[in-house]
């Protein structure tokens, strides 16, 4: 896992329920955890593009249903800002479920636009994705 070069807000706590844009299987999940998420003690772990969580799906087909896996956020309603002054934010919250927490999807598709910071640090999300924003 790379650095990112922008200043993620963090702006999806644990809890958060967000769709998923691709054609794994699982519609909307929700946040379990974050990996190596640094906090301060009885603060609420959250997530920002481009990061590693784990989640459980809420909605999908049946066999994803009420599993555990890993997944990316590639989109955050949050606005953040790039390296080079720009500030970025999407209209909606999105992510990528995961393989196996080594960064390979379980979609063949995105649908939507995919943030660079995520494709940056992900490459095997680079590959499937269509638009960088």
């Amino acid at each position: 896992m790379k650095a990112v070069k922008a200043t993620v807000v963090r702006g999806l706590p644990i809890g958060a329920t967000i769709p998923t844009c691709d054609n794994s299987g699982a519609k909307m999940v929700m946040i379990l955890s974050v990996s190596n998420y640094k906090g301060v003690k009885r603060r609420k772990a959250s997530a920002g593009v481009g990061d590693l969580v784990r989640v459980a799906v809420k909605k999908g087909k049946p066999d994803m249903m009420k599993q555990m896996a890993y997944a990316i956020i590639v989109r955050q309603k949050k606005e953040y800002k790039r390296a080079n002054g720009m500030r970025v934010k999407f209209e909606d919250n999105a992510a990528v479920v995961l393989k196996d927490d080594k960064g390979n999807p379980k979609g063949t598709i995105f649908k939507g636009p995919v943030a660079k910071e995520a494709t940056e640090r992900w490459p095997a999300v680079a590959k499937v994705a269509s638009i960088i924003l």
